[in-house]
């Protein structure tokens, strides 16, 4: 299964394609390693945010995005923008997408580790959360444990 790893930090979603099968994690090439949406905040920008998102998805054969939630208060809260693209990506239709809280990303690299360091990745270092995100989901996925959605 095929899943990208998001995280929205300012006005770009940082992404992370992985790959898990027959046992195996790869990291599939991608053309870009960010989708940015315009500081313009016009509904032109979010709709065209919207299908470039949706258009890589649907390239690269995505089946589930898993975003990185960003506390609504606080010292960490996420920006209006933020809001705003984690909201278009939800909407995609064709996508499954999903949040993951960072106590459930907590708690499930707790029980499956990454067993790699991220350096050894090929990676930008700026990709870390994505990765860990995405990782997470097919860890859960492969080792369901019920204090989490399926």
């Amino acid at each position: 299964m095929k899943i990208c790893g998001v995280e929205i930090k300012g006005t770009e979603a940082v992404i992370c394609l992985l790959n898990y099968q027959e046992g195996l994690f790869s990291l599939p090439e991608c053309r870009v390693r960010k989708v940015e949406f315009s500081k313009q905040n016009r509904t032109g920008d979010i709709r065209y945010f919207q299908s470039t998102f949706a258009k890589l998805m649907q390239d690269y054969q995505i089946e589930r995005v898993v975003i990185k939630e960003r506390p609504l208060k606080g010292k960490f809260a996420g920006g209006a923008l933020g809001f705003k693209m984690e909201a278009a990506i939800q909407l995609i239709e064709e996508l499954e997408v999903e949040l993951m809280t960072a106590s459930e990303l907590k708690n499930i690299l707790k029980k499956n580790p990454v067993s790699v360091e991220f350096s050894e990745t090929g990676l930008k270092v700026f990709q870390e959360q994505a990765f860990t995100v995405a990782y997470a989901r097919h860890m859960h996925i492969q080792y369901p444990n019920s204090d989490l959605p399926e």
